[in-house]
């Protein structure tokens, strides 16, 4: 072969590898388009309809995201429609029987989405109406947790033209919509005319408030939409950056669209024992459902319980222990008892009830008496061990073994550095039998020298195992405290050890104050501040004011509750009987503190938009993120 043969020849061989070396195919722009609305059967805005089976078509391949939590019917439908998708085709068969002159709604928000690239049909409510007319009025709002102002997410917002109380517990809703994540609704389709709007956590899905567990929202007031003409201003990109026009669009404004529902559980007026478990031999608790007006009588049954035992108390005596003191008492394996307390009947009236208890400890007391005497021998042997290295001893005679005294374990609250706030508590396992305040020495340390302070000790109103030591505690001064051995003594016979604490309280320099006023509060407002969702300190208003004082340095949140009742806590509303729950607020922006400045806040509008108030930092049920266009190609090479 010719060499011009032979490099032809190479030159074919190398020619295709080259071509493709110079890029890839490239699929072309990314698709970021929205499925188009080809048609629908029947159409969009039909009247006289009587089929309840609608077909729309798409000019691509679709999918449903989440179709049960999204798409929503109106009126609400007892048995539940099919919702199902082929191809570019999207199906809804409604099984119950249509209502003659109704207009009908099927919301489908965001969940219409291209089958490629999930490019969603937004915002698309599909309408049609078995009579003459299609109504076209809406109305819109947030639903918030009445307590904390968290948006509520999937409750269900529903309209009765029957403006008695009792449609929203006899009749099924005549209009719904259910909530986004951002707490948010809107009700389409709606006939001229006045409305009652309720939101209900409907359980059992039957569109009505029939389980006082529901959680509901109602408004004192009547709602009547309508609709007006306004005018808005979109926004043209001449690029991701450039702005190339701002255009005023007229469009129908429907409202009211700021409607602000605060929904809440009722207090359950129920009432039953839960459980009484006795973990020890020495004790039992007894656990209601909700709280008792009157302590419950106990009774022994074949033995007298009465004046054997010490009860320490929930504040609202829902939660009961009882600590045994009659050794023969609690050396039983099982105690039988009664239990007499109050129910509510069907009517609601308080009647006595009476449960019998079998009441049996995890472990029988010949089990605990046999683990105690193991105890006893390996200390006594460990003792004789110890004694017999020692010189002089008689194993004839040896030392007789005395055991230790029971210990009781005590927890003290003070450290070595204390807030000036802070507070000095004892916490003991079990009830003191006696405490002896002389045993505990309290001294001011000024440089080397320890002067004696006077002091008070006393039990504290929050248990019967805790005490509390009050002194004139100053800022940046040190302290020292001493408890003798032997100074508590607990009811089954266990004795403290020594304690020794030194304490030196924070200077001032190192806390922030807060100064604030409110305007309309007066002195019903309980102001609670926060760090992250958790109350750090908080104070009831005087004048519209109040003020924190020893505030670590920090970022902080502030929330106000409307005391109305003047019990000092948030309390919930009644349906039956027209209450709504106590009103909360926030303030919208957080308090960045810092040591040794006071801060004066006077621009609390509590009156602002309530869905805008609660910061978003402490909203725990944060909004979807938006599927947007991802403007892929802005940024794509193309060969």
């Amino acid at each position: 072969m010719r060499i011009k043969d032979i490099f032809l020849y190479a030159l074919l061989l190398v020619l295709p590898v080259a071509c493709a070396s110079i890029g890839s195919p490239d699929g072309g722009p990314y698709d970021e388009e929205p499925p188009v609305l080809v048609k629908s059967t029947p159409g969009i805005n039909a009247t006289g309809v009587d089929n309840g089976k609608v077909e729309i078509v798409f000019d691509e391949n679709i999918r449903l995201q989440n179709a049960f939590e999204k798409v929503v019917v109106s009126p609400p439908q007892m048995q539940m429609p099919e919702i199902r998708y082929n191809g570019k085709k999207v199906t809804v068969e409604l099984f119950d029987s249509l209502v003659p002159n109704t207009t009908y709604s099927i919301d489908f928000g965001d969940a219409i989405v291209d089958n490629n690239e999930g490019n969603p049909y937004e915002n698309f409510a599909y309408v049609f109406s078995t009579g003459d007319v299609v109504d076209t009025l809406a109305v819109s709002g947030t639903v918030l947790n009445a307590e904390d102002l968290e948006p509520i997410k999937g409750i269900v917002v529903g309209l009765h033209s029957c403006l008695e109380d009792s449609a929203f517990t006899n009749k099924p809703f005549e209009r719904v919509s259910r909530t986004d994540s951002r707490g948010h609704f809107a009700i389409k389709g709606i006939a001229p005319g006045k409305y009652r709007i309720y939101a209900l956590a409907d359980a059992n899905q039957n569109y009505l408030f029939d389980q006082k567990s529901e959680k509901v929202a109602f408004m004192d007031t009547y709602v009547s939409p309508f609709a007006t003409e306004a005018i808005r201003q979109d926004t043209v990109w001449r690029d991701s950056l450039t702005i190339d026009t701002i255009m005023d669009v007229k469009y129908t404004r429907f409202q009211p669209d700021d409607i602000v529902l605060r929904a809440f559980a009722e207090e359950m007026n129920v009432q039953y024992l839960v459980k009484s478990p006795r973990a020890e031999h020495h004790k039992f608790i007894l656990y209601f459902a909700g709280p008792n007006e009157e302590l419950p009588v106990v009774e022994g049954l074949g033995f007298d319980f009465s004046g054997n035992y010490l009860l320490e108390s929930s504040e609202k005596m829902d939660t009961l222990t009882y600590w045994l003191k009659d050794s023969m008492l609690y050396r039983n394996d099982t105690l039988k008892l009664s239990v007499k307390y109050k129910v509510p009947d069907s009517l609601g009236i308080m009647v006595d009830r009476i449960d019998t208890l079998s009441l049996v400890p995890k472990k029988k007391w010949a089990k605990v008496v046999e683990q105690q005497q193991k105890i006893f021998e390996e200390e006594k042997k460990k003792f004789l061990r110890s004694e017999s290295r020692k010189e002089g001893y008689d194993k004839d005679n040896p030392p007789q073994f005395i055991p230790k005294t029971k210990v009781l374990p005590v927890k003290f609250s003070g450290n070595s550095t204390m807030d000036v706030n802070g507070d000095c508590r004892f916490v003991f396992e079990e009830p003191l039998e006696c405490a002896d305040s002389s045993a505990l020495h309290v001294f001011h340390m000024v440089d080397s020298t320890l002067l004696p302070m006077e002091f008070v000790f006393r039990r504290s109103d929050r248990s019967i195992n805790e005490y509390e030591l009050f002194a004139e505690w100053r800022p940046g001064q040190k302290y020292k405290l001493e408890v003798d051995s032997a100074a508590f003594k607990g009811i089954y016979g266990g004795v403290s050890e020594s304690l020794t604490r030194d304490m030196q309280f924070r200077t001032l320099e190192e806390y922030a104050v807060l100064y604030l006023n409110i305007p309309g509060v007066g002195n019903n407002a309980i102001v609670q501040l926060l760090s992250s969702d958790k109350i750090v300190m908080q104070e009831r208003t005087k004048d519209n004011r109040c003020a924190f004082y020893f505030i670590k340095p920090g970022k902080y949140f502030l929330r106000l509750i409307l005391d109305e009742n003047n019990n000092g806590k948030w309390d919930t509303g009644c349906f039956e009987k027209a209450l709504q729950p106590e009103k909360v607020y926030y303030y919208p922006h957080s308090l960045d503190l810092r040591a040794l400045f006071e801060y004066t806040q006077d621009d609390w509008d509590i009156n602002a938009p309530l869905d805008k108030q609660k910061p978003l930092e402490i909203t725990k049920q944060k909004p979807d993120k938006e599927r947007k266009k991802m403007n892929r190609n802005a940024t794509r090479k193309f060969k």
